[in-house]
Formats: C-alpha cells, sequence, structure tokens
C-alpha cells in the first residue's frame, strides 16, 4: 500500500483530506508543522507528500527545499496545497521541485486525481528504478537503459538506415567542486547538469547518466552536425547555469565528445565519442569536439 504524508497546521484541513481519500487504497500519516513533517519524511519515506505552503514556522517552500537538499527524501514527489494561486507562487513551488498544486477549497475530483496521478507516476518510477533503468540522484536514464537503446538502435538502423548520433559530455573537474563545496554541492551539481541536459534534448532523444560525472546522449533520427549542435547548446546552458546549495554559489562547464554511426561505424559509436571527448578534455575543456576532430 502506497503512503501518503500531509504535511499543514490545520487540522480541519487533514481532517478534509483524510475523509476525500478515505475511499484510496493508501496509508495516510500526519505532521503538524514543518519540522514534524521533514523528521516524518525521513521515518516514514512516503510514495508522496502533500504539503501546505502557509505554514509558520517553516512555510512549505522551506520544507521543500529542504526535503529536495537530502538525498534521503529529494525522490518524494511534492504536492502544494495553496489557497494562494498567484503565478508567481506556483512557478517557485514548480521551480523547487513540487509536481503539482492543488488549491484551496479542495474539489474532490481534482484531488483525487492529481493525487492518483502522483501516485502512478512514483510507481513507475521506483519499478524502473528496481530494474536499474532510472538513476536515483539525477533521475536520468541509466548506464544499463542506454547499453539495451544502444543495442536496439544499432539494430534498427543496420535494417533500416537512418542516422544516429552520440554525444559524450563530461563535467570539468569535478572532484574540485567536491573537494572545495562538499559532495552534497556536487549532487546539486549533477542533478542541475541532468536537468540542463533534458532541457535541450528532444523528447526522443535517450539521455542518460555514464557513470559518475559523465553523462550520454543518444539522438536518433539525426547525425553527427545535428548532435553536435545539440551539445554546444548544452554547453551554452550549463556554463550560464548558477548551481546553489546551503547558500553557496558556484559555476561549472561541461566538456562535449560527438559522433555519429556513419562516421564511427555502429560498433565504434560510443568509442568515437569518446575519443573526441577526450580531445574536448585536454584541449582546453568547455568546448564541444567531434569524431572528425578526434580523427
Amino acid at each position: 500500500m502506497q503512503k501518503i504524508l500531509v504535511i499543514n497546521d490545520s487540522s480541519e484541513t487533514h481532517a478534509q483530506i483524510r475523509e476525500h481519500l478515505s475511499q484510496e487504497p493508501i496509508e495516510l500519516h500526519s505532521a503538524f508543522d514543518g519540522q514534524e513533517g521533514l523528521a516524518a519524511a525521513i521515518a516514514i519515506n512516503p510514495d508522496l507528500i502533500l504539503l501546505d505552503v502557509e505554514m509558520h514556522p517553516l512555510d512549505g517552500f522551506d520544507v521543500c527545499r529542504h526535503l529536495k537538499q537530502d538525498s534521503a527524501t529529494l525522490g518524494i514527489p511534492v504536492i502544494f496545497l495553496s489557497g494562494v494561486s498567484s503565478t508567481e507562487d506556483r512557478i517557485r513551488g514548480l521551480e523547487l521541485g513540487a509536481v503539482d498544486y492543488v488549491s484551496k477549497p479542495f474539489d474532490l475530483a481534482e484531488l483525487r486525481a492529481r493525487v492518483r496521478g502522483a501516485l502512478r507516476t512514483k510507481y513507475l518510477m521506483d519499478l524502473l528504478a528496481r530494474k536499474g533503468m532510472i538513476d536515483g540522484l539525477t533521475g536520468l536514464w541509466t548506464r544499463a537503459h542506454f547499453d539495451d537503446r544502444l543495442a536496439s538502435e544499432l539494430a534498427a538502423i543496420a535494417r533500416s538506415p537512418r542516422p544516429l548520433g552520440c554525444v559524450l559530455a563530461d563535467i570539468d573537474n569535478f572532484k574540485n567542486v567536491n573537494d572545495t563545496y562538499g559532495h552534497l554541492f556536487g549532487d546539486e551539481v549533477l542533478r542541475g547538469v541532468a536537468h540542463a541536459l533534458q532541457e535541450v534534448s528532444r523528447a526522443e532523444d535517450i539521455v542518460c547518466r555514464y557513470g559518475g560525472e559523465e553523462f550520454v546522449i543518444l539522438t536518433p533520427g539525426i547525425g553527427l552536425v545535428g548532435a553536435t549542435t545539440l551539445a554546444e547548446r548544452a554547453r551554452e546552458a550549463i556554463q550560464a547555469r548558477s548551481f546553489a546549495h546551503d547558500g553557496r554559489t558556484a559555476k561549472v562547464t561541461c566538456s562535449f565528445g560527438v559522433s555519429d554511426a556513419n562516421i564511427a561505424g555502429f560498433t565504434h559509436l560510443v568509442h568515437a565519442a569518446d575519443a573526441a571527448l577526450y580531445r574536448a578534455k585536454h584541449g582546453g575543456r568547455n568546448c564541444v569536439m567531434d569524431a572528425r576532430d578526434a580523427a
């Protein structure tokens, strides 16, 4: 049975939620302020948190920030409960990592639908994670999934030729980031880079964490030129981003190596991208090299 934690300082709201969700196959837990909610999230490890925005002394935004900064709770989806419906507040909550908003007073059908949707997504993500297909830190596909997709994409283009690009990315001087700012900050950088890669990629691209601070993108349907353009957009997006954790901020860069199946051949696609990445690392970092550069 999936577990829901309600963090709200109103006993009346707790009662309303309990009544509205009484027919759902869930286990409902309650916390009545932010600190109690943070402790309960770690102790219970719920599948979903319903979090009120207007609380004191810690408001919902502060609680969500703490949840997303803790590796033990960052993967728990959060739905904000709020009587405030300003666009700015909604954007703020979503940027902090919430998955949805439900306005008060509650509409029974809406509350149930949003809770069911969030729990369904959490179940599927957990299922993929158990199969080793989702990286727990970044939410990207794992190396195992990449290997499976690479094999299937190569088999498909062997039957019906089409372009296939490969982009390898590596965070520059990542050890220095961990040594200077700590591993929690390093985790925030990994998540931020992963998010930037997803933002610039197409829906059909396969974006994966390859290992450590290295990422890989398969680009079905586009070859070297298109994949290089994607890598350059990603490089610029990461360079422009500021990373923050616990009051400290920093900037990082990434180096990129790009190849495609036409130039590298089926069996050397990743090897050629890795060789190009090596050239990028030794050519000054924060740049994009392709398989022709590495030849």
